[in-house]
């Protein structure tokens, strides 16, 4: 038996010969990092300068926002150095770095977006007493909790991989994942598949749990309420939802796809869905919030017009 030590590091099998569309591919890939940089940190900046968004749901959309950043630069660095590389390697200390970035990630996204839908809940639900339950102190206190959370108990299943004797190096992917890593070991992989499934449990289905609560809570109240507060409820819940559904319909292909063979799909449906919930979700959250919250609009509007004065001044 080789154990992990022996390899050096890891082959991604997944990469397709595509010759030299691989620049096409290349700048295709950066420019979508590009625009994930600067939307996620031009909202980050936003909210933090404008103290008229110093609000628990702003604060929560600014730690939402800065996961993406998170999320994407585990991934998008890595993706271009692959793509312009002949040899596709990676190095163990690399790869389990990119595993715990990727996954912790994940976790947080979903702790993020089960916490906002309490603050929406409590703002709905609760307006009287939502001050006093969302006050600053709590919110920093509940944005810590998520963060540390996620990075702990992911912390617990990374050491269970780290003892794992390997029989391999090969992973079929296009970046390092948690379970293909599993899957090379040939010593007991027990304790980790009974923890996989315990922290899968904690990181979507408890989160889940408290959404539906949540949106079940608000949803009585809207069709109690006046036409007006259905139009507001709406406008507030409307990103989230659509946030939440998008990064469950990803996670559900990449979870699945990491533990069954999808060798019968075509090669570039594989790779899409493989990248679905990381591509897409820090795209997605930034314009979803960016057009549907008016505060952040109009500021952002006021921004680009003063950016674009003292460029013409």
């Amino acid at each position: 038996m080789s154990n992990l030590t022996t390899f050096t590091y890891f082959i991604l099998g997944a990469y397709l010969n595509v010759g030299t569309l691989q620049y096409f591919y290349f700048t295709l890939t950066a420019l979508l990092y590009f625009v994930i940089v600067f939307l996620n940190t031009s909202l980050i900046v936003i909210i933090c300068v404008n103290r008229s968004l110093h609000e628990p749901m702003y604060m929560f959309l600014c730690s939402l926002f800065v996961n993406e950043l998170y999320g994407s630069t585990g991934l998008f660095p890595f993706l271009l150095i692959q793509i312009l590389s002949d040899v596709h390697t990676v190095s163990v200390p690399l790869c389990f770095l990119q595993i715990f970035c990727l996954h912790t990630y994940g976790s947080v996204e979903f702790s993020k977006l089960a916490v906002m839908s309490y603050d929406r809940y409590l703002a709905i639900c609760s307006p009287l007493h939502y001050k006093t339950k969302m006050a600053s102190n709590n919110t920093v206190v509940l944005i810590t909790v998520v963060w540390v959370y996620s990075l702990a108990k992911f912390i617990i299943h990374l050491s269970l991989n780290l003892r794992l004797t390997l029989c391999g190096n090969v992973l079929n992917s296009l970046y390092c994942q948690n379970y293909p890593v599993v899957k090379l070991a040939c010593s007991d992989t027990k304790v980790n598949n009974i923890y996989g499934i315990f922290t899968i449990f904690l990181s979507l289905v408890v989160p889940l749990l408290l959404v539906l609560f949540s949106y079940m809570r608000i949803m009585k109240v809207c069709f109690s309420g006046s036409k007006e507060a259905r139009q507001k409820s709406v406008t507030t819940c409307t990103p989230q939802v659509v946030s939440l559904l998008n990064f469950s319909f990803g996670s559900c292909f990449e979870i699945l796809q990491s533990r069954f063979d999808t060798t019968s799909l075509p090669s570039a449906l594989q790779i899409f869905l493989s990248l679905y919930f990381l591509m897409m979700q820090p795209i997605l959250n930034p314009i979803m919030y960016g057009i549907q919250m008016s505060k952040i609009r109009n500021i952002y509007k006021q921004c680009i017009l003063k950016t674009s004065d003292i460029l013409c001044n």
